[in-house]
Formats: C-alpha cells, sequence, structure tokens
C-alpha cells in the first residue's frame, strides 16, 4: 500500500507519498480500506519531530479516519466487512489501509457521508472525554473555548449548544460569523480583546464554568482569573507554552480546578471506553444534525504537504481532510 511517510522531520515538503508494508489486523484489531483522513496539530508536531507515535503505533501520522472495513481479526464480532466505518487512531491514518484496535472503532453516523466522517472521531472523543465526562459541562453552564475556529473548536461549539449550555469562544475576528452559526453565543477576538474582561461582562461578573484551553503556558493565570467559583479548566494543547505560574491563592478562593489530559498517549482499553460513551451520547447528536462534521476543504491525500501549509496558516475553520 502507499502512506505518507516521514524520512525526516522538517517541513511540510518532509512528507513523502510512498510505498510501504500493508499492515495485518491483530486478533483484535480491524482492518480499514481508508477513504479519507483528517489533518490535527498533533501531526505536524510529529512531522517536525516533536511528537513521536506511541509504542506499537504505525509510523505515519492520522489519528483518525475513515473508510470500510476490509478485514477483521480472529476475535473481533463487533464488525464485518464491508461496513463503512470511523476509527481514533494513535497513527496511521495518511495511508491506504490501517489497522485499529476493534474498541476503537465507530460505525459512520447516519446522514453523514462517509468521508465527512474522518472529521468526527478524534475532535468527539477529546471534545466529549474532556469537556463533558471529566469537566462535567451541564444545562445553564457558561463554555469557553478556545480557539473557536478548529476542529476541536467547531465541534465544542456545537456540543456544547447541544447540551444547552452557554458557548463563548476566542477566535479571529473573520471566523466570527461561521463560529455564531455554529451555536458560539458570544465570540471574542482574541487579538483585540480582553478575553477574561470579556467573560465577565458576558456573565455579569461570574466567569466561566468550564474552560477548554489549547493554549497551555500562555493562558494558564487568565485562564483562571475567567473560572467561575468551582469552575473546571481543562488544558488540551501546549501551542502557547508548556510552563507557567499558577496562582494557587486564586484558584483555591474560587474552589476551582485544572486538569491536563492527552488522548493519543491513552492505552486502547481507555480510549474503547471513551469510543463507547462518545457512540452512546454523542452520535445520537451527529444523527439528529445537531451536530455536523466542519471541513473547511478536502485534499488528496498525496498532497499531504499542502494540506499541512494550509492548516499552519490558522485561515481554515473546522477540519481540512484528506482523501483518497
Amino acid at each position: 500500500m502507499r502512506a505518507i511517510t516521514i524520512p525526516e522531520p522538517g517541513g511540510p515538503e518532509a512528507l513523502v507519498w510512498a510505498e510501504v508494508p500493508d499492515p495485518e489486523p491483530g486478533p483484535d484489531e480491524v482492518l480499514i480500506d481508508v477513504r479519507a483522513s483528517a489533518v490535527n496539530r498533533a501531526d505536524l508536531l510529529q512531522r517536525q519531530g516533536h511528537y513521536p507515535p506511541p509504542p506499537g503505533a504505525p509510523a505515519y501520522p492520522g489519528l483518525e479516519c475513515s473508510g470500510v472495513v476490509a478485514a477483521v481479526g480472529a476475535e473481533v464480532t463487533s464488525w464485518a466487512v464491508g461496513q463503512e466505518v470511523c476509527a481514533l487512531l494513535a497513527g496511521g491514518g495518511y495511508a491506504e489501509r490501517v489497522a485499529v484496535p476493534a474498541g476503537q472503532v465507530l460505525p459512520v453516523p447516519a446522514g453523514v457521508a462517509v468521508v465527512d466522517a474522518a472529521a468526527l472521531p478524534e475532535v468527539a472523543c477529546t471534545v466529549w472525554s474532556n469537556v463533558v465526562r471529566l469537566a462535567g459541562l451541564a444545562k445553564g453552564d457558561t463554555l469557553l473555548v478556545h480557539g473557536g475556529g478548529s476542529g476541536i473548536g467547531t465541534f465544542a461549539i456545537q456540543l456544547g449548544a447541544a447540551l444547552d449550555a452557554t458557548v463563548v469562544v476566542t477566535a479571529r475576528a473573520a471566523k466570527h460569523a461561521r463560529l455564531r452559526e455554529l451555536g458560539a453565543a458570544h465570540t471574542i477576538d482574541y487579538r483585540e480583546q480582553d478575553f477574561v474582561e470579556e467573560v465577565h461582562r458576558i456573565t455579569g461578573g461570574r466567569g466561566a464554568d468550564v474552560v477548554l484551553d489549547i493554549m497551555g503556558a500562555a493562558y494558564l493565570s487568565r485562564n483562571v482569573a475567567a473560572l467561575a467559583t468551582g469552575g473546571r479548566l481543562v488544558v488540551i494543547g501546549m501551542q502557547g507554552g508548556r510552563k507557567g505560574e499558577l496562582d494557587l491563592g486564586a484558584l483555591l478562593a474560587k474552589r476551582a480546578s485544572v486538569h491536563a489530559t492527552a488522548l493519543r498517549s491513552r492505552p486502547p482499553h481507555e480510549k474503547a471506553e471513551i469510543v463507547r460513551g462518545v457512540r452512546e451520547q454523542v452520535w445520537p447528536l451527529v444523527e439528529a444534525g445537531r451536530i455536523q462534521p466542519v471541513v473547511d476543504r478536502r485534499v488528496p491525500m498525496a498532497e499531504a504537504a499542502e494540506a499541512h501549509r494550509l492548516v499552519e496558516t490558522n485561515q481554515h475553520v473546522g477540519k481540512v481532510l484528506l482523501v483518497r
């Protein structure tokens, strides 16, 4: 088969469409003929040599895919050859085929095209596991989402709105209209406005119940300042650095909490538990049309370098897909 390889770390030009060995599914795995994958920030870091795949994962980038089941392992009873599926991966989505533990596979939701389903698994699992399962977002809460125009951001907006939370997002002004269409109640231009002041203005001084953050160190103190009493800050990215100063006094005074999580490095049984939760709680919202895959554009998989360049400009809204 062919896959996007990274002979040497570097810029987008480091991505090479090449012949590689065919994967063989293990006893508890499903082999998927890939129709599409999606570009995630982690893929850019892997290409640069900063985020190697976990042990046992394929060497090729790609944290999610959609396609058709080509084969199943001897112990797999939940999936059959020919089914349209999408999957959460530890790597290997930028390829013609990928083997994945059966517990990380999801059906393509009714009403969603198989190619567009590639935009769902990673964001659905990340957002649901952090915003709902960990932070306990509930009806009437205020959810602050940073990076509202990203794949994570556009999904979090829709999930928060579907759960009857008030969703506030930070993003470039050019993206605000689209994000309001997706369900954001309030949009903040992070380049021109102080999001802490805006959140307190919007909430009448109360603050946000849940903050979903991709920036890390650069936003740490301000995120704590934006929290409501009993608020929950969940950090899932470090685009603004790894090390920041945390005012424990401010955190104690608000009886607030800070969580930092990652999805890719979790063992398969933990990922399978998250996937089950997504299938039970999120897929019905997708099939009802309350959440949709947000696809900015589709790029041929062999041209993954161009897709990486597009994502690095940060001009897109939602996901950039790699299609075959």
